[in-house]
């Protein structure tokens, strides 16, 4: 299984980028996904997670209502949708999938089995 994110890059505060992650490998169809960050100094924290139909998302506090998790599993694919960027956003950001089926979020990361290899956003003020 390989997951390959994309779509990070250099902004202004306040403008928007959109993050995908596409599966190979293994259908996504009933694995719940999750987007999290790691900053330099910092440890890698949650920032968003799906379930396994997108019926049910769960946010990092500091994100909700800027950022957007979707998912569309024809194509194998998950997107962080994020609006209103802030410096406080730079990070590395990597996509994970949980090999074993469960019907909600997980925030968790050491609850997910892949992890791709990172996307940079870096925000500038």
């Amino acid at each position: 299984v390989q997951l390959q994110a994309s779509g990070g890059g250099l902004v202004q505060a306040g403008r928007s980028l959109t993050l995908s992650c596409v599966v190979s490998g293994r259908t996504i169809n009933n694995l719940p996904m999750g987007w999290f960050r790691q900053a330099p100094g910092k440890e890698r924290e949650f920032v968003a997670a799906i379930n396994w139909s997108g019926g049910s998302t769960e946010y990092l506090d500091s994100v909700k209502g800027r950022f957007t998790i979707s998912r569309d599993n024809a194509k194998n694919m998950v997107f962080l949708q994020m609006n209103s960027l802030k410096p406080e956003d730079t990070a590395v950001y990597y996509c994970a999938v949980r090999a074993t089926f469960y019907g909600g979020t997980d925030r968790l990361p050491g609850n997910y089995d892949y992890w791709g290899q990172g996307t940079q956003v870096t925000v500038s003020s």
